[in-house]
């Protein structure tokens, strides 16, 4: 006489509603993705109290945002190998400890270098976070109820551009920068035990070979490279030793990379991929997209802090309307591209980022917060048909083997690209200041120290020091304005390979022939 199988062990395949103890599970992993997403919107209203702590120029400071990212891609396509030679359970827990050691890092840097370097470490364990997340929530509910877990994982995804500025802004004013790291410390222990008590022991299997020689040279070789990119306003020329010995290192490590990728049995990124017309469409789309939506993220809430001289808290606040428009156009986006393929999409949402984008290439110091936040409002819907939609695109066309694969790759494409856009968005506003002749990092703060006090002086003198000042401030929100072209052009650009997109309906999988979830 057989056993009745064991109900809490697994779901019921037949009912699609996801039971008690899959929401338990599902409490984890939304803890974790929170502060995984969290971590990349909160820095972008800290980076002008990083360069008031340290004196570093805006090229250096970006490099909190790009070292983190870098991390992020570094350790995606190491999460699907990991997960089959470790176990979800054990790995899951130990990214969420790294991911907590690396915040704590974080909060006590004594310099911005200390700053990215334990950045990175934060960000090789939340890398893992998200794709480890989606396979336990895919293993607790079955994939016949995969579109209630999409939207379960989706919360964080939403909630991260609003809440993470807005957060970030309040924890800076009411105590200090730190806090924004610190604040893991506590959700970490408490993600940590409740992982620990919640999520199912799970057996390690063998894995196939993972390409460490691979990972070793493209993740190095490109952070050399964007940092020797990154160098060039401080050095002031590029034939200094400083940038051109990086750069010429890291370009050789990435050549050394496609060398061996077309030859491994198992490489990092299967370059053959590039072979679908429609995979390699959405790498160049997803490219010139990531670089000039998230390189273009990091300068309005300087914009508004340095330029405007709002709070951090009123900075985040500003922000939130990008987060609400993507939050209304990515569920319709998601059914439209269901019915009529993700070209016509795409396209759409490109336009209308870069309607919104327009916007930010006039501004002036006194730009009312309702040119912002329109703007901000339209970049946001364009934003909502724009990310999914693309990855949709890159795998619809691709066979049951190459899915997993093709997922892979465009996520990296996704993190690369975004570290690439902020380093050089950074390096173009930095240029631009010292164009103008506008003091940037230590300078910029040693000036605003010696500044003296208007109360102080007589009329004459106050009002020209009023003038003098005015005039400083028209010429930042100019460097602003004119970086902000580059990322319009950028995002046209990106009309291009978006034009060549699927304008079909994915086709439905026939039996035995499902796209798998990826690690």
């Amino acid at each position: 006489m057989t056993s009745p199988p064991d109900t809490k062990a697994e779901s019921d395949p037949a009912d699609d509603k996801l039971d008690a103890r899959v929401f338990k599970i599902a409490g984890v992993v939304v803890l974790g993705a929170i502060m995984s997403i969290l971590d990349i919107t909160v820095v972008t209203i800290a980076i002008p109290e990083f360069q008031k702590e340290w004196g570093s120029s805006y090229a250096l400071t970006a490099w909190s945002m790009t070292g983190y990212t870098l991390a992020l891609a570094t350790v995606i396509p190491l999460t699907g190998w990991a997960a089959d030679r470790f176990g979800t359970k054990r790995l899951y827990l130990s990214a969420l400890a790294f991911f907590v050691v690396g915040s704590v890092l974080c909060s006590y840097a004594w310099s911005i270098e200390s700053l990215i370097g334990a950045r990175v470490i934060q960000g090789l364990g939340g890398g893992m976070l998200m794709p480890l997340g989606m396979t336990i929530m895919t293993h607790a509910a079955g994939p016949q109820r995969i579109g209630r877990v999409m939207a379960v994982l989706g919360i964080p995804m939403l909630l991260g551009p609003i809440g993470g500025p807005i957060l970030a802004g309040w924890l800076i004013d009411a105590h200090s920068w730190e806090w924004i790291f610190r604040i893991n410390l506590p959700l970490g222990i408490i993600a940590l035990i409740y992982g620990f008590l919640v999520l199912p022991s799970d057996k390690p299997q063998p894995a196939e070979s993972f390409d460490f020689v691979g990972m070793l040279l493209a993740s190095p070789g490109l952070a050399l490279f964007l940092f020797g990119v990154s160098s060039i306003p401080d050095e002031g020329t590029i034939t200094a030793p400083k940038v051109w010995v990086t750069m010429v290192i890291g370009a050789a490590l990435l050549v050394g990379f496609v060398l061996h990728a077309l030859r491994a049995k198992h490489p990092l990124i299967d370059l053959y991929l590039f072979k679908n017309k429609s995979l390699l469409f959405s790498v160049l789309t997803m490219t010139l997209f990531a670089a000039a939506f998230f390189g273009a993220g990091l300068l309005l809430p300087s914009f508004l802090q340095s330029v405007q001289n709002e709070t951090s808290l009123s900075a985040g606040l500003m922000l939130a309307p990008q987060g609400l428009g993507a939050m209304l156009t990515m569920p319709i986006a998601g059914r439209m591209v269901d019915k009529i393929g993700p070209g016509k999409i795409v396209l759409t949402g490109i336009a209308v980022i870069s309607i919104g984008m327009a916007f930010f290439t006039q501004l002036e110091a006194g730009s009312s917060y309702l040119m912002l936040g329109t703007g901000l409002f339209i970049m946001g819907l364009g934003m909502g048909c724009t990310m999914m939609p693309v990855m949709t695109a890159a795998i619809q066309t691709l066979t049951h083997q190459q899915v997993a694969r093709g997922s892979t790759l465009m996520n990296i494409i996704n993190q690369t690209a975004g570290s690439i856009g902020t380093a050089v968005i950074a390096v173009i506003l930095t240029n631009q200041m010292k164009d103008k002749g506008l003091p940037t990092g230590g300078a910029a703060a040693q000036q605003a120290a010696a500044m003296p006090d208007p109360a102080t002086l007589p009329p004459e003198q106050a009002a020209q020091l009023a003038e003098q000042k005015a005039h400083g401030l028209s010429l930042a929100a100019e460097s602003f304005s004119n970086t902000f072209v580059v990322a319009l052009i950028l995002m046209v650009l990106a009309l291009i390979p978006a034009y060549f997109l699927p304008r079909t309906k994915p086709e439905v999988p026939v039996e035995g022939d499902a796209p798998v979830m990826v690690h």
